[in-house]
Parts: C-alpha cells; sequence; structure tokens
C-alpha cells in the first residue's frame, strides 16, 4: 500500500504510435487552441477598450472570455507538447495542476451563465430597475462571489480525489479527467469525492432549472413587447447565452453520463473535446456573430491596427 499511495507520474492517452499522426495532432491541437485563444481575447480586448461595453453584460461576457481561456491553457498545452516529444507522461502534481483549475473554471463557467441568466431577466422584465439591482458594485460582488466558489469547488474535488491511492497510473484521456482518475483508485469507491459528486450535481441541475426558468419568464416578456425591433433587440440579447448554456448542458452530459471505460475510446475522446474545447471557442464566435455591437467595436479596432500599419 505504500507504493500504491505514491504514483510518480500518470500516462495520457497515447493518440497514435505513428509519429506522422503525432504530429497531425499536435497540429490539429494548435489550430484549436490558437483559434480559442484569439477569438476569446478579442472579446475581452473589446470590451476592456470599449467605453460603450461597459455595463454588466459585457462585463460578464468578458469573465466568461477569460475562463474559456484558462479552460483551454490548462489542457491543450501538454497535450500539445506530449505529441510534439512523443511522450504519455504528466507528472503527479502536473495532473493535481491541471485538475484542480479546469474543474474551478468549469464551476465559475456554470456559476457565471446563472448569473447572465438574471441579469437578461432583469434587465427584460423588470428593465426600470435594472440599475438600481445590477449596478456595478453588486456586479464585482457577484464576480468575486462566483470566483471563490469555482475555487472553492475546485479544492473540494481535487482533494477528494487526491485523497485515496492509485493502483494504476493509466488515464485513457488527453488530460487528467476526473471520472478517468476516480477509476484507477485502488478501493474502487471514493466515498468523500462520491459525496462531492452529489452535491456538485444538485448544484448543476438547480442552475440549470434556474437558467431554464429565468429564459421561460423572459421569452413571455419578450413576446408581450409591441415592436418586431424591440423583439429582436431582446433576443439578440438572449440567444447567444441561451445557445452557449445548450452547447455546454448537452456536451457535458454526453461526457459525463458515459461511464469511463478501461480501455482506450476515441468515442469517449470525442465526447471530451465536445465538452471541453467547443465551448471555449464557440461562446466569443456565437457572441460575436449575434451581437451588432461587439461586431461593431471588433471591426473598429480591426480598422484601428491597419490604419496604425500604413
Amino acid at each position: 500500500m505504500e507504493n500504491q499511495t505514491t504514483v510518480p507520474y500518470f500516462l495520457l492517452l497515447e493518440f497514435s504510435k505513428n509519429r506522422q499522426l503525432q504530429l497531425l495532432h499536435f497540429f490539429l491541437f494548435f489550430i484549436l487552441y490558437l483559434a480559442t485563444a484569439t477569438a476569446n481575447l478579442l472579446i475581452i480586448t473589446a470590451v476592456a477598450f470599449d467605453h460603450h461595453l461597459h455595463n454588466p453584460m459585457y462585463f460578464f461576457l468578458m469573465n466568461l472570455a477569460m475562463q474559456d481561456l484558462g479552460i483551454t491553457s490548462v489542457i491543450v498545452p501538454k497535450s500539445m507538447i506530449n505529441s510534439l516529444m512523443d511522450t504519455r507522461q504528466i507528472s503527479y502534481y502536473g495532473c493535481v495542476a491541471q485538475i484542480f483549475p479546469f474543474i474551478t473554471f468549469e464551476g465559475f463557467e456554470l456559476s457565471l451563465l446563472t448569473v447572465m441568466a438574471y441579469d437578461r431577466y432583469v434587465a427584460i422584465c423588470h428593465p426600470l430597475h435594472y440599475e438600481m439591482v445590477m449596478n456595478w458594485k453588486v456586479c464585482t460582488k457577484i464576480v468575486i462571489l462566483v470566483g471563490v466558489t469555482g475555487i472553492i469547488y475546485g479544492i473540494l474535488h481535487t482533494t477528494g480525489t487526491f485523497s485515496t491511492p492509485f493502483c494504476s497510473n493509466a488515464i485513457n484521456q488527453f488530460f487528467c479527467e476526473l471520472p478517468y482518475l476516480l477509476k484507477l483508485s485502488c478501493f474502487g469507491f471514493n466515498l468523500a469525492e462520491f459525496g462531492f459528486l452529489i452535491i456538485s450535481i444538485i448544484a448543476g441541475f438547480g442552475c440549470s432549472v434556474f437558467i431554464i426558468v429565468s429564459y421561460a419568464m423572459i421569452f413571455k416578456a419578450v413576446l408581450k413587447i409591441p415592436s418586431m425591433k424591440g423583439r429582436q433587440k431582446a433576443f439578440s440579447t438572449c440567444l447567444p447565452h441561451l445557445i452557449i448554456f445548450c452547447i455546454l448542458l448537452v456536451t457535458s452530459c454526453l461526457a459525463y453520463l458515459r461511464p469511463p471505460s478501461k480501455t482506450p475510446s476515441y468515442l469517449n475522446l470525442v465526447f471530451t473535446v465536445l465538452y471541453s474545447l467547443l465551448p471555449p471557442l464557440f461562446n466569443p464566435i456565437i457572441y460575436s456573430m449575434r451581437n451588432k455591437n461587439i461586431t461593431l467595436v471588433l471591426s473598429k479596432l480591426w480598422k484601428h491596427s491597419l490604419s496604425k500599419e500604413v
């Protein structure tokens, strides 16, 4: 048991033994990471430098882009390096360093999407009280609270996961994913982590119900708006957020409702990529496509950069 508690490193999923395919994986993940980082940095830059976007909705959007950038930066570079260096290893503490921020950012995202649903509910259903309810002081406190909640969420799951010894070190995923790590436990059943998972499921279900109810009330209020232009404006600010929530919900269910296999499975790999890498890429794209203000600011920034070069 003494040896079982000191796993020095883990072995991540090997995409292929063929060197050309390994380099192809590196290239594909590099393009995906570059696109995700660029898209989210554009959103952050647009909101930070244009005073017209200094309101609660875009403040929350900027924080969403920051955590999306964080998620991909935590899990993608190590997988790219492994493919480039033809290795599968990640150290024990390297795995801890992946699990903690990844779960923290995931918890942050769900909490933030819940807050954004409430923000849209107040803006559309109670517009006269919006500035009083969602002022800058309140929004800052909300983001701090969401961040602290995410950190606590990450600490609990990381502590619960690494509190038991591991009898194997082969993780059948491209990063240290929670369900696959729990499969390696010598005891087979981690009571502490099971309790944390139950709490997470209840919290996630509560957030999902809150978001769905909020948007049901929002759509009910929007349909009562007499002008077509008013309805379109309301829908344009709500639909991107609802699409992002649906993408996260569906992909997460596909990944976590399937029991992790003991043997490498490319289907499980696809589901993990869907919930961990695609939402951070699609979030800024959906917002920039559906939101005229974001599109306008980005076009201004582009023209400004071109004029500087000339």
